[in-house]
């Protein structure tokens, strides 16, 4: 659905659509006259030189200034991480950001020069790029890759530990019911957690623990709730909303699912999607889950003005979460790459590697793919 290109971040309790245009941006009531003038600075603020090491906060407020930070790249942050720009390394979470400076000197000039060359490379823009799922949900996907490569594909299978063998092969450990079975391999591609693969490869190297420990995953509270359409009384026409840390809310933000996929509920219903916690607020784990969903539902009814109860409650905990790539995450990075070098034949991936998005994963699931072919 196109009304779903609209984004929305909240401000003194009302909406404002995020300016996606020079005129749009010169009208919006989302950034004060000041602030505007600042962005006059950034094309003559010069280079750092520290950007594993410079958060994503120091670098916007640098080169944008504080309010901005504080009302477009704070409440993006949190949808994107679940995270906070202080804690985020900005070359390692957001490297094409970062590029615009490294590359062009800054991000209005490396914006408008990226845009020239994608010209001349006669490709469309990522903006024009439609989003996309399936009727049935993301599970449509896997499925479909299961399909393919048919018994190759062992499901269910809890794999118990990974040893090297004598002859440069691995064996893998794995149970299956009541069956503990052993097979060997070439090659290894993990895509587990950082979390899980300690566990795994953690008696190749004591430093591939103490690594992959060192990664944080917050915990993340998803909500789902259903309203009838009559009870919501703003315009449902945009993706959703984030939600500033200084608004002090309970919640990161809500994407408008049927909005975006009319599929996804009836047409007399308005289905919505919540997102609680991250590492703004990790403790919330700690408080009774229903008495979380009441306090983020009676924000969510005043922000949309709904006046009746949702026809529909669900919730999902993820305990761990997303991958944080904080100050200095290049140190993972590096090491990674170095205990695939000595342990030939065993090649870490997943989202902690590379990028957290579907896009990132499917991006870096090529590169992965190459790297198997080298091998062989």
């Amino acid at each position: 659905n196109k009304e779903g290109n609209k984004r929305y971040i909240l401000r003194d309790g009302e909406l404002h659509a995020l300016p996606m245009s020079p005129p749009s941006f010169i009208k919006t009531k989302l950034f004060s006259g000041k602030a505007k003038l600042r962005l006059i600075k950034e094309p003559f603020i010069g280079r750092s030189t520290d950007g594993y090491y410079q958060s994503i906060a120091e670098f916007v407020t640098r080169r944008l200034g504080k309010e901005f930070l504080d009302y477009a790249i704070n409440p993006f942050v949190a949808g994107v991480y679940a995270g906070n720009p202080e804690d985020l390394s900005v070359k390692s979470a957001f490297p094409k950001l970062y590029a615009l400076e490294e590359d062009y000197g800054g991000l209005i000039l490396g914006t408008i020069r990226s845009i020239r060359k994608r010209k001349k490379r006669k490709e469309q823009s990522k903006q024009s790029a439609k989003m996309l799922s399936f009727k049935d949900g993301m599970q449509v996907l896997p499925k479909a890759i299961s399909k393919n490569l048919g018994s190759h594909v062992k499901l269910n299978a809890d794999v118990v530990s990974i040893r090297k063998t004598g002859d440069g092969t691995y064996g893998v450990t794995y149970k299956n019911g009541d069956q503990t079975l052993t097979i060997l391999a070439d090659v290894i591609l993990s895509t587990v957690p950082a979390f899980k693969a300690a566990d795994l490869f953690g008696d190749f190297d004591d430093k591939f623990k103490e690594h992959c420990s060192d990664i944080y995953y917050p915990p993340v509270l998803v909500i789902y709730l259903a309203y009838n359409k009559e009870d919501v009384g703003r315009p449902l026409d945009g993706f959703g909303f984030l939600i500033p840390s200084k608004e002090g809310k309970s919640f990161l933000g809500a994407i408008w699912s049927s909005v975006i996929f009319p599929n996804r509920s009836s047409e007399d219903t308005a289905a919505f999607t919540l997102f609680v916690g991250g590492s703004r607020d990790p403790g919330f784990v700690d408080d009774n889950e229903q008495g979380v969903v009441k306090r983020v539902r009676n924000e969510f009814e005043e922000i949309m003005k709904i006046n009746g109860k949702p026809v529909y409650t669900s919730t999902r905990l993820w305990e761990k979460a997303i991958p944080q790539y904080k100050l200095g995450y290049v140190q993972h990075e590096n090491y990674f790459d170095h205990f695939e070098k000595e342990n030939k034949g065993i090649i870490i991936g997943g989202n902690f590697r590379g990028g957290i998005s579907v896009g990132d994963c499917i991006k870096n699931a090529e590169l992965v793919a190459n790297k198997i072919k080298n091998l062989q």
